[in-house]
């Protein structure tokens, strides 16, 4: 559920704290009054995208004194009248629009889904004639029972569909108000629908195949059956308050420090990671998202065209949660709000929409040595920041974990409701059915985290690894060796991998300038989940717009330009633009400073357990020290209260 208020405008400060903090509900409306002012508000206009338009690195890493960076908003602006679509900067620092690209639809593709085009969709494709005869075929008369699933149509070469900023919709039955109309699809037709001439330009009725009636309202007593009664509470409570102090958007906990941000394309966005030792405040990644992700269906047959980039093309943000205590959250928590816009590009305030609390995770250390008695334990405690977004039928929590030892963790948990179809009956390779005659096809859900190293500072390179066993011979003469094989990726092109879960493959982020005690390089290595990249064929429509899922690691040099792992105009592009574009220079990596970009995430074959509310299914990737730290930094944490006191 999503809590959101409108803001009134003096409801927050013009002046942020920090260049990082996000934009406020002031700055949005000084940079309306700026567009109004330049003639780009007319009232056909809307905001498809409004946030801050971060300043360049060296800009806010420059020395104490110096001019503060100018304070920018971008603005991406639709004409829904004509279909005109821009990507507008402004400056609140001067007061002036400092950049306006009107977009070409054929070679940028189109903007992202707004509010509006959900509520004109539904009430024109229920009037549309032919809609309504197809309708009319499969029995469905009453159109009010009909709900229409309006969704990103990609970008396939049909000659009526290009430059025509459209969606293709499918349809649900929905009984009454309550019923759950993910479980009743209506397969083989599909409206086309223009969203700039509000008009159904084709309609596709290719089959006929009967409507799935078994209900899965799962909050009704009829198909959940009586509650469970034997589920004890469990109560978690910090007497003394939590060990995190919050000033502002700067947190700090343990030796950690960061500043905590948030965007409706991005959701949370975490800047200026650091970690405390020995008195000194060590850099490790400037800026850590997940700007992308996208969700390509494996059905070949009417569906083809289902790929949804929902960060891209319906701004993950915008549709965050308003987390509650107890239910989403437990123990004690801190909140804080995100401010985005609506259409109008007018502030609006998501109450809770980030969670920080702190957890136990069970041992952090424990050993009771032979020789001396000592036996010693320790408890793993760690920071928790996330959020939670419902994008569609699915709902994403977007967590990252900070632990006592340096690690750091992102985790997405995956659950809602499946995207479901009517089953043809028989083994049907792409499809399961989870309820009798429904069926969800085979997906997957791939993840792009964008990761700006800053290890020890700017100068850092990646090193793959790779372990291996080695053959007998003259110096492994009983076959037991393993090695490490270490390769420096030093171009762009040469860092575009694959995971290899045969081969333990890592990648270390190593600094090329500074070394621990050993004299070897500080680092911190990136333990991937190896599952599989995109698996649609490299020639498919899909292939070509999501290139970056073709690889599990992407490094290129860093610049402020390169954003979006997709590109910066998602909706409809042709493909081609984001990392394959961005390494086609194929820039040194070696000693530079660097961004790499980590993708990840299953691939779903639908379970009858995931219907009709999905557990959650979890996936992620893994940071963790390397040679960063002299010995295990986790020596100083005082062992638990009790009969641990007692150490020997």
């Amino acid at each position: 559920m999503t809590d959101t208020a409108l803001v009134s405008p003096d409801a927050a400060d013009a002046h942020p704290g920090h260049p990082l903090d996000p934009a406020s509900a002031a700055d949005y409306q000084a940079g309306r009054r700026i567009l109004a002012a330049a003639g780009l508000l007319a009232e056909s206009v809307r905001f498809a995208y409004y946030g801050l338009d971060e300043p360049a690195k060296d800009e806010v890493l420059a020395a104490p004194g110096s001019q503060p960076p100018d304070r920018r908003l971008r603005a991406f602006l639709l004409d829904v009248h004509s279909g005109e679509s821009a990507d507008v900067v402004v400056s609140l620092t001067r007061g002036q629009v400092v950049s306006r690209r009107v977009l070409d639809p054929r070679s940028d593709g189109q903007l992202p889904i707004i509010n509006e085009d959900f509520a004109v969709c539904e009430e024109v494709v229920r009037a549309d004639p032919q809609w309504r005869a197809a309708m009319a075929r499969r029995g469905l008369t009453d159109v009010s029972k009909i709900r229409t699933c309006p969704l990103t149509a990609g970008s396939f070469g049909a000659a009526d569909e290009e430059g025509r900023r459209m969606v293709r919709v499918l349809a649900f039955v929905q009984a009454d108000p309550h019923d759950y109309a993910w479980s009743h699809p209506v397969d083989g037709v599909a409206a086309y629908f223009d969203l700039i001439e509000r008009r159904v330009f084709r309609v596709v009725d290719e089959f006929e195949r009967p409507v799935p009636a078994e209900s899965g309202n799962y909050d009704d007593p009829a198909v959940h059956g009586p509650l469970r009664t034997d589920l004890r509470p469990i109560e978690i409570t910090q007497p003394d308050g939590p060990s995190f102090t919050l000033d502002g958007t700067r947190l700090r906990w343990q030796n950690w420090s960061m500043r905590i941000g948030f965007d409706a394309r991005e959701g949370l966005t975490l800047h200026q990671i650091a970690i405390a030792d020995n008195g000194r405040e060590r850099p490790l990644i400037y800026r850590a998202s997940l700007p992308e992700m996208v969700v390509p269906y494996g059905d070949p047959a009417f569906r083809y065209w289902q790929a949804y980039f929902d960060t891209g093309e319906y701004l993950v943000g915008k549709w965050a949660n308003s987390l509650e205590l107890g239910c989403d959250c437990l123990g004690e928590i801190a909140y804080l709000d995100a401010t985005i816009t609506d259409d109008f590009g007018e502030p609006r305030v998501i109450r809770n929409a980030i969670c920080i609390h702190e957890e136990d995770y069970g041992i952090l250390w424990k050993h009771t040595d032979i020789f001396n008695g000592s036996a010693q334990s320790r408890r793993q405690r760690r920071l928790v920041v996330s959020f939670f977004t419902t994008v569609g039928n699915y709902d994403y929590g977007f967590y990252w974990y900070f632990y006592l030892d340096g690690t750091i963790e992102c985790e997405i948990k995956m659950t809602g409701a499946l995207f479901t179809a009517a089953y043809p009956g028989g083994d049907y390779p792409y499809s399961s059915e989870v309820a009798p005659g429904l069926g969800a096809p085979v997906h997957q859900h791939l993840f792009s985290a964008r990761l700006d190293m800053t290890v020890d500072g700017l100068a850092n390179a990646v090193d793959e690894i790779d372990v291996s066993g080695c053959p007998v011979g003259p110096d492994n003469p009983y076959g037991n060796a393993i090695r490490q094989h270490v390769t420096r990726l030093g171009t762009e092109s040469q860092a575009a991998r694959r995971a290899d879960a045969a081969r333990g493959r890592t990648w270390r982020v190593v600094s090329t300038d500074q070394v621990n005690r050993f004299g070897r390089p500080v680092s911190y290595t990136l333990y991937p989940e190896a599952a599989p990249p995109l698996l649609a064929d490299p020639s498919s429509p899909v292939s070509a717009r999501a290139g970056f899922a073709t690889r599990h690691l992407w490094v290129t040099r860093y610049d402020p330009a390169q954003r979006y792992p997709a590109g910066d105009f998602v909706n409809q592009h042709p493909g081609g633009a984001g990392l394959p574009a961005f390494i086609a220079g194929d820039r040194d990596i070696d000693g530079a400073d660097i961004v790499l970009w980590h993708t990840f995430g299953p691939t779903h074959v639908p379970r009858p357990e995931d219907w009709p509310v999905m557990p959650v299914a979890r996936c992620g990737f893994t940071l963790k020290p390397t040679g960063f730290f002299g010995r295990n930094p986790t020596l100083d944490v005082p062992p638990p209260a009790g009969h641990c006191q007692d150490g020997r």
